[in-house]
This record gives structure tokens, sequence and C-alpha cells, in this order.
């Protein structure tokens, strides 16, 4: 089964490779362009890279919000943040990552991946990955890990392993949301409106990858609250087991950026984390959203 959208496009053919990285996950794309319409045989490329990869970087992307925009929708329908205040104004489907505060506001999500977490999990119908474009960068940290929840379910203790066979989790988007995760930073507080936009959801621990078959862990420390049908102390040393698991240094994959880098990840398959800047030195980046399926 696949989620991606089929949209005929005639271009020329580009000349591009694809450089898997010496990491448990990842490959960079060097020489695509995607100023330029992506026709179907490369676009075919892309996509099969990035099911055998799980990662993408694409350098050098000098795209507006426009061609962001139309690249993501060939993988499906994009979603709109519950934030509606950090959208890129025009573009909606644009969510605004950034520590920067103009006029006393913030322009984007300041604290965004603190914990690790695979995006909109907390949905009906969680993300099938993201589309993350660097636009200003610090000059120190600033890296993102990514690890292999694939990878992390096919290392599992057996003992484990057959504990949460068939196992549901629940997911919401406030589990963590008021922590206070970098210093100083705090969360708009939600209207009953957004409130009401992010109810909560049960997923299975162990999600079937729809377009691989390959299974893998899907539960994270940001948004998953408890395990159902268990005792709430089970169910909490559970969890732990499997976060301290799943982060395990051999499933991640660190990304250092690059200006203009694109950093296009399965949400299917891995979990992330921001690891911060210092708050002084600017980080704005632009993340579209791509809908994915029921997990099963």
């Amino acid at each position: 089964m696949s989620a991606v959208a089929h949209t005929t496009i005639a271009a020329s053919a580009q000349s591009f490779e694809v450089r898997p990285f010496d990491a448990p996950v990842g490959a960079e794309i060097i020489g695509l362009d995607l100023t330029q319409p992506l026709g179907d045989e490369d676009f075919a490329r892309v996509h099969r890279a990035h099911l055998d990869h799980a990662l993408l970087v694409f350098r050098d992307q000098r795209i507006t919000p426009e061609q962001q925009i139309a690249f993501s929708r060939r993988f499906g329908p994009l979603q709109i943040h519950v934030l509606k205040q950090f959208l890129l104004e025009g573009h909606p489907e644009i969510f605004i990552i950034s520590n920067i505060v103009e006029n006393g506001q913030p322009i984007g999500l300041g604290d965004a991946g603190k914990f690790w977490h695979s995006d909109l999990s907390y949905k009906e119908l969680p993300s099938l990955g993201s589309m993350l474009l660097a636009q200003e960068l610090p000059e120190e940290g600033g890296d993102t890990l990514f690890a292999s929840q694939q990878l992390a379910y096919e290392t599992l203790p057996a003992e484990l392993r057959q504990v949460i066979e068939g196992k549901r989790a629940a997911h919401s988007y406030t589990a963590r949301y008021a922590d206070e995760v970098f210093a100083g930073v705090r969360r708009p507080t939600l209207t009953e409106a957004q409130l009401a936009e992010v109810k909560s959801v049960v997923h299975p621990v162990v999600r079937t990858h729809p377009e691989t078959g390959r299974k893998g862990l899907f539960v994270n420390e940001n948004f998953t609250t408890h395990i159902l049908d268990i005792p709430e102390d089970e169910s909490r040393q559970i969890l732990a087991e499997l976060y301290a698991h799943s982060a395990k240094p051999e499933f991640i994959y660190r990304h250092q950026w690059q200006p203009h880098d694109m950093v296009f990840w399965d949400n299917r398959a891995l979990i992330h984390l921001a690891t911060g800047c210092p708050s002084h030195l600017r980080r704005r980046m632009h993340r579209t959203t791509i809908q994915g399926d029921v997990p099963f």
C-alpha cells in the first residue's frame, strides 16, 4: 500500500546522486534542483530512496514556500499545525520553528522537538513524513537527532517484545505541552478550539510500515501517555524501558545542518529530537508535514 499521491509531471530528467550516510539511517541527495519540476522517474527514485533510507537530506535547496509545498504534496495531503499563530503568512501549510522574537512576540515555536517524538503521532492520521528547510542557522548547536524505531523493534529483548505484542497506547498533544524544556521558553496557552483539534488518540505500540511492511516501535516520550488495558505503574515501567531502548546510539543519525539543507524524514519509521542552541543565536526553519495512514 502506498500513501504517495500520484501526480503525473512531465519534466526533464535531472542528474543526481543518492549517497547513503555511514549511519543507521539516512542518505544525502546531491545535484537535485527542487526549484525545477521533478519528473515522474526522478520522483520515483526519490520516493524509493526515502523508503530505503528513512531520511533524505537535499543539499543547497534555495526554494520558495510554494516550491516546498508543491514538492511535499507529491507525497500526500499536507497537515496544518494546531498552533495557527506560527504558520507562515499566506502559506498555512508551512509551520515556522524558530527561537526568534520580533516586537516582543515569538515568530515560531521555539522549543519544538526537545523530547523524542514522531510528528503528529497524536493525530488519528499521524504524519507520513516531515520536510524541514533551513532558513537561518545558528553558528553553534541546532543539531537534530533521528533514531530508527524499526532497528529498535528488531533488537528488542524477546521478553519485552512479547509483553508489547498486540498492545495499544494513547497519544496526546498536551501530554508534556506545559513542560519547560528550553530555559525560559513557555508555550502559548491553547484555546478551547485548539484543544478540540488535539483530542487523545490510540495507536498500536508496534506499527507496520504501510509501504515496506517493516515493523517498528510507535511510542514516544513526548506524546504517548499510557499503554491501554494494563495497570498504570506497569505501563509506566514498560514505556520507560521502550524509551531507553529506542534512543540507543546505535540507532541514531545526528544531522549537523548546513545552509539551505532540506531534510525529509519518515515519521512512520523514526523518532527525532532537537538538541537546541544558545538562545541568543537565531534559528529559523520551515516545516511541511505530510499526512499518513491510520497505523496498523
